[in-house]
């Protein structure tokens, strides 16, 4: 059996930040991920890599992808009066969808589509550039794009930032010269 290259990520779901598992090989995230250019970086940062799955999370979570089976989950899902604490499954999925919306929203019509293509329904580089009739190649960069907008609308940078030159509390100002 091949190797599985699973690695954890850490995305916001409902709030709350949690360590996830992504398989890289299924994703082509992933695989850009793993690859390097020939100035030694990876196709994509680890920022654009958590962003795209980030957006592929959600939109699973919303059900939008396409169902190739039937769906059990009606069949086996018991509501019970005064149930846990959180959402119920149509409040997530809808929680979800309108995340995946403002998402769409945030990084506009020139890379929504491209997102979803890749990001959501896996979609390779090659196979995108074939369906939008670009040059070889061009899916990359526009990704890189894409992907660094969607970060953005999530609030992920590659370092952390402050001010300039952040204010100093009263206590903690040097004592004034004698």
């Amino acid at each position: 059996m091949a190797e599985r290259h699973i690695d954890h990520i850490e995305v916001e779901i409902d709030g709350v930040r949690r360590a996830v598992a992504v398989d890289l090989d299924e994703s082509p995230l992933g695989w850009l991920a793993r690859r390097r250019g020939r100035d030694g970086r990876s196709f994509i940062a680890p920022v654009q890599l958590i962003a795209g799955e980030r957006l592929r999370a959600d939109f699973t979570r919303a059900g939008m992808a396409p169902r190739l089976t039937a769906n059990w989950d009606a069949v086996t899902r018991t509501d019970r009066a005064g149930g846990g604490a959180g959402l119920n499954a149509s409040e997530a999925m809808l929680a979800a969808r309108q995340r995946v919306g403002r998402a769409m929203e945030a990084v506009g019509p020139e890379f929504s589509g491209l997102l979803v293509d890749v990001c959501c329904f896996l979609k390779g580089l090659e196979q995108v550039e074939q369906e939008r009739f670009w040059p070889a190649r061009t899916a990359k960069v526009v990704l890189a794009l894409g992907l660094d907008r969607l970060a953005r609308h999530y609030g992920l940078s590659a370092a952390a930032q402050g001010p300039a030159r952040a204010r100093t509390p009263p206590w903690q100002d040097p004592a004034p010269p004698h």
